[in-house]
C-alpha cells in the first residue's frame, strides 16, 4: 500500500497505528527507546534519578465536554495525576493550558474550571502554572486542555513497564470499559443504559498504599486509550514476555457487557479513566488485592492472569493470550486504531 502522507485519526488511538507513528517519527528523531516509554518519565541526571521526580504531560480532547460521571476538567486532572502515580510517585504539582475556540460558552467554561479545581483538591495537588489561548472559530473543537503533573518518587525501585517477569500475577482494580462506553452513549445520545457512568478518578492513594505495603510492585499502568488489551500489549512488549488472561476472571459490569454486545464493541479495548493494572510477584497478589479493595476505586479488584516467559509458553514475546471459559486460547490482538475516537 502507498505510504500515508497525512496523519490519520487512528494514529492518535493508542493502538498499533499510534505505536508506528511514535516509533518511526518521534522516537527516531528524539533518540528515545520504545522499551523506556511509560506514560510518565523519571527525571534523570547522570544515569540516576537525580531529584526523585516523575513528570507526565497529556492533552485532553474528549467529546462531549461533560458526560455522566465527569467532564474534561476533572479528566484532565486525574489523567495526568494517574500517569505520574503509575511510576510510583506522589503527584504534587500540576500545570494546565487551555486552547479555547471562539464562541465557547463562558458558563460552560466556568463549570469546567470549577470541576478542575475540585478534582485538584481531591487529588491533593496544586495547580501552579498554566496558559490560555483563544483560537478563531473553526480552528479547534470548542476546548482542548493540556496538563502536566510533577510528582515525588516514593521508592528506589519504581514500577516500570519493562519490569514484568515470568511468574508474575496480573491484577486489575475493577470493572473495565465504563469510560469509553459512557462517552459513546453520551456523544450519540443513545440512552441505552442509565447505569453507564465514567470511572474517572484519581488512583495515587491506592498506588502509594501498594508501594508502602508490598516488597515489590513490578508494573503499574492505567489502561486508558486502547483499554486493557492495548495496555497489556505495551507491558508484554516492553518486558519481552507473554501475558495470559483468564476471560472468566476479568470484571466487566453487566450494563457494559450488554451494550457493548449490542454495538459490536469489545470491552477489553474500551478506555478506562479510573482503573489500574498491577503486575507483581504471585506470592504478593493476595495482599495486593486486599489493599486495592480497601479503596472505593479498587472495590472490584481481581486477579485476571499471569505473566509467562515466551520460551516456556510456546508463544511469541509481546503476545497477549485470552483463555476462554471453554478451555480455548485466543490471541488478543493489538488494536490497529480506536473503536471510539475523542474519549480522553
Amino acid at each position: 500500500m502507498p505510504e500515508n502522507t497525512k496523519i490519520l485519526l487512528d494514529e492518535g488511538s493508542g493502538g498499533e497505528a499510534s505505536q508506528r507513528l511514535l516509533g518511526e517519527l518521534f522516537f527516531r528523531h528524539f533518540g528515545l527507546a520504545a522499551a523506556e516509554m511509560d506514560d510518565a518519565a523519571l527525571l534523570y541526571g547522570d544515569g540516576e534519578p537525580s531529584y526523585g521526580l516523575a513528570v507526565s504531560t497529556d492533552s485532553f480532547t474528549v467529546e462531549p465536554l461533560e458526560f455522566p460521571g465527569g467532564d474534561i476538567g476533572c479528566l484532565a486532572v486525574y489523567g495526568s495525576v494517574n500517569d505520574v502515580a503509575m511510576l510510583g510517585a506522589r503527584p504534587e504539582f500540576l500545570s494546565c493550558a487551555f486552547i479555547m475556540e471562539e464562541g465557547l460558552e463562558r458558563e460552560l467554561l466556568e463549570r469546567l474550571v470549577v470541576s478542575m479545581a475540585g478534582a485538584a483538591k481531591r487529588a491533593g495537588v496544586r495547580i501552579v502554572t498554566g496558559d490560555t489561548k483563544v483560537v478563531p472559530r473553526g480552528a479547534a473543537d470548542r476546548l482542548f486542555i493540556n496538563t502536566t503533573a510533577i510528582g515525588r518518587v516514593l521508592t528506589a525501585d519504581p514500577p516500570r513497564g519493562k519490569k514484568a517477569r515470568g511468574g508474575d500475577a496480573v491484577l486489575v482494580s475493577g470493572s473495565l470499559g465504563e469510560h469509553g462506553l459512557t462517552i459513546m452513549a453520551a456523544r450519540e445520545s443513545l440512552g441505552l443504559s442509565s447505569e453507564l457512568r465514567s470511572d474517572c478518578a484519581p488512583l495515587h492513594h491506592m498506588t502509594q498504599a501498594l508501594l508502602r505495603e508490598l516488597a515489590a510492585v513490578h508494573v503499574l499502568r492505567d489502561p486508558t486509550r486502547g483499554g486493557l488489551a492495548a495496555t497489556l500489549h505495551e507491558i508484554a512488549g516492553q518486558s519481552g514476555v507473554v501475558c495470559e488472561l483468564e476471560e472468566k476472571d476479568i470484571p466487566i459490569r453487566a450494563a457494559v457487557r450488554d451494550v457493548s454486545a449490542m454495538l459490536g464493541l469489545d470491552p477489553l479495548y474500551l478506555a478506562n479513566e479510573g482503573k489500574l493494572v498491577c503486575v507483581l510477584p504471585e506470592d504478593l497478589a493476595g495482599r495486593a488485592l486486599e489493599i486495592m479493595r480497601g479503596f472505593p476505586e479498587g472495590a472490584g479488584a481481581a486477579r485476571i492472569g499471569l505473566i509467562t516467559d515466551a520460551e516456556k509458553s510456546g508463544s511469541r514475546a509481546g503476545q497477549v493470550i485470552l483463555r476462554t471459559p471453554l478451555g480455548g486460547r485466543r490471541l488478543l490482538a493489538r488494536p490497529e486504531g480506536a473503536q471510539l475516537p475523542r474519549i480522553c
